[in-house]
């Protein structure tokens, strides 16, 4: 019977790994902001650690000189997502509206999106990697949404058609 229990508890353990976990000593030299400012636009949004370890993505779209959005991007080594299907954040928005995206090679132009809407508590939000869909800059690709093997770039962008302040707090990012 114990040797029963063990093979269940075995094959309904989900496994992970962790793609960043935030902590006061975390690294975060490989995370960038990217505005809309490269295209002339006035959006300004920030990164940093606050005391308690947590990623801090904060900042302000701006709509002026057809601006409208800001981004942060982390470039991973190459990461298999082989045996996962979900990719999970653990965060605390602030009720707006966010897109998580992939990239599966660094120097891709387009990424694999999805959008999420924020609860402004501390929340799990598990992303099933087969719904992220092909898009570059906001218009959706006629491509097969993502089903690679690994990918080399994550990222959060806000651009909701508004000027808006945000502030997005990450604690990790895993896949499951």
């Amino acid at each position: 019977m114990k040797l029963l229990l063990y093979i269940i508890i075995l094959t309904t353990t989900q496994t992970m790994a962790i793609i960043f976990n935030f902590n006061t000593s975390s690294n975060i030299t490989n995370w960038r902001v990217v505005d809309d400012v490269v295209m002339g636009g006035r959006s300004n949004g920030t990164f940093s650690l606050n005391k308690d370890g947590n990623g801090v993505f904060t900042g302000s779209v701006s709509l002026k000189n057809n601006g409208g959005f800001s981004s942060l991007r982390f470039n991973t080594e190459k990461t298999s997502v082989e045996g996962f299907s979900n990719i999970v954040l653990r965060l605390r928005g602030d009720g707006k509206t966010y897109q998580f995206r992939v990239k599966t090679k660094a120097t891709d132009v387009h990424s694999y999106i999805t959008t999420f809407k924020t609860s402004g508590e501390w929340e799990d939000i598990s992303i099933p990697l087969k719904d992220l869909y092909p898009s570059f800059r906001g218009r959706t690709l006629e491509m097969t949404n993502f089903s690679a093997e690994s990918f080399e770039e994550i990222g959060f962008l806000i651009g909701n058609k508004r000027e808006e302040s945000f502030t997005l707090f990450l604690d990790s990012i895993r896949l499951q």
